[in-house]
């Protein structure tokens, strides 16, 4: 008896520290408290684990989390920042069939009983071999070892078909008076074929939500599998990561003016690029560029993905404090879906060491755009792209985006003449107040800082 007092105490400590951490998390200034008090949850409920009454191969146990631990600890070490993305959404896949494999161990055990916990465990592991297969392919899309979207033949009718298959399977395994394992393991087939089907035609740009709507999958699914095994911290922790993911996903799809279902249904590779945009790209030198800016009132940086890939945000952080020293104003705009994944820019510039109090979302910034001198650009496309205020046949109309077209002068650091990584050519390059600034972003910020050295002398 006193055993299980411990035991659910335990969990109930560790679901409170899950939450506490969850909280920190959603500031840059405590998300690394956050952290700690999240990992100290997960360290408890892992531990008293092992005082549960009838556990065995502890050695199994021990052999895992060594195993788990070591592959995550040198991966978390030697992983780039900008590999973040992609290591995130494979951890959150890992999550997602944990969970599917805690379902299929039950059901190879045959001892759930009741119709309920059989529900409960189908529906975790549907939901959880999605989330790992999607969240594979996502991986792949990210590392670069997918190089395009795949569309299948009228994927929308496979998508449903193979849904309501899967559905159907589940359903007979609900109510089948006992376990059959080959419409158990064409269930779990069915499952992760599903998961992989509907992520391949979903394309770059709408990478940041599908990450975040597949960690809401991971925790709904953890939770559901908590309350098959009746382990009440799991079952705390699924749904509050479930919530959490289904509330960013939300906020992210607001963010760019699309419903999920057209994220998920509606890929933007498949949605056509607009209307052709006239005019063509001014180019700009490092020289003048420097001087547009150390000779500017205000300046606002708008960084992006291509200052990722570039490892620039060092480099960018130095020449803010150089125009700084020299009397410019400069704050950073992020946009939601910077990047590829949620809050990828403000981890970057956070590494940089860039202070948090100069950072400022899309709702807080964008009226600042028409009264600063200069908007630079590193990398980014979609979010700047002004066709999304102008053009009703661009698959991002109605997205909010970063006013970076009504500053007076606007820096775009490109690597070249080719469109983002949503395939939509962006009419603010063509702008008659926009100058390009082509080459890689470490290497053109290098630049422009040697000349700002220069004219400050």
């Amino acid at each position: 008896m006193a055993i299980k007092w411990l035991i659910d105490a335990s969990y109930f400590v560790a679901a409170i520290l899950f939450i506490l951490g969850l909280k920190g998390m959603s500031s840059p200034v405590s998300a690394r408290k956050g952290i700690v008090w999240a990992g100290v949850g997960m360290v408890l409920a892992t531990v008293v684990t092992f005082l549960t009454p009838g556990m065995n191969n502890f050695a199994l146990m021990v052999i895992a989390i060594a195993l788990g631990g070591a592959v995550a600890w040198i991966s978390g070490k030697k992983v780039a920042m900008t590999d973040m993305p992609q290591m995130v959404a494979i951890y959150n896949g890992m999550g997602g069939g944990a969970a599917a494999a805690i379902a299929a161990v039950e059901f190879a055990r045959g001892e759930m009983h009741g119709t309920v916990v059989t529900l409960l465990a189908t529906l975790g592991a549907l939901i959880g071999a999605v989330s790992f297969s999607g969240s594979v392919v996502a991986w792949a899309k990210l590392q670069g070892v997918m190089k395009k979207a795949f569309r299948l033949p009228a994927q929308n009718a496979v998508n449903i078909l193979l849904a309501l298959v899967t559905v159907a399977v589940g359903g007979a395994i609900v109510i089948a008076p006992t376990v059959d394992p080959l419409l158990v393991g064409a269930f779990f087939v069915l499952a992760l074929l599903l998961g992989v089907i509907i992520t391949l035609p979903i394309g770059g740009a709408d990478m940041p939500v599908v990450i975040s709507l597949f960690n809401a999958f991971t925790g709904l699914a953890v939770g559901f599998e908590g309350f098959v095994m009746g382990i009440p911290a799991l079952i705390i922790a699924g749904i509050v990561v479930g919530a959490a993911g289904t509330l960013l996903t939300q906020l992210m799809a607001k963010a760019m003016n699309r419903p999920i279902s057209n994220i998920l249904f509606v890929p933007m590779a498949a949605a056509g690029g607009g209307e052709a945009v006239e005019g063509e790209q001014k180019e700009v030198g490092a020289m003048d560029a420097a001087a547009l800016m150390r000779y500017a009132s205000k300046v606002i940086i708008v960084p992006g993905y291509g200052m990722a890939v570039a490892g620039a945000q060092h480099k960018v952080w130095e020449m803010t404090e150089l125009l700084e020293e020299a009397g410019v104003e400069v704050v950073f705009a992020i946009h939601p879906v910077a990047g590829r994944m949620p809050g990828h820019m403000n981890v970057l510039l956070a590494e940089a060491g860039v202070p948090y109090d100069k950072i400022f979302d899309l709702e807080e910034i964008n009226g600042d755009f028409a009264q600063a001198d200069v908007a630079l650009v590193i990398g980014a496309n979609d979010v700047v792209n002004p066709s999304a205020r102008t053009d009703k046949s661009s698959p991002i109309y109605g997205m909010p985006i970063l006013n970076a077209d009504m500053a007076q002068n606007v820096i775009v650091v490109k690597r070249g003449k080719g469109t983002g990584y949503s395939g939509i050519e962006n009419a603010l390059f063509y702008k008659d107040n926009t100058r390009l600034l082509y080459g890689s972003a470490q290497q053109a910020i290098g630049e422009v800082i040697q000349h700002v050295k220069a004219l400050s002398v």
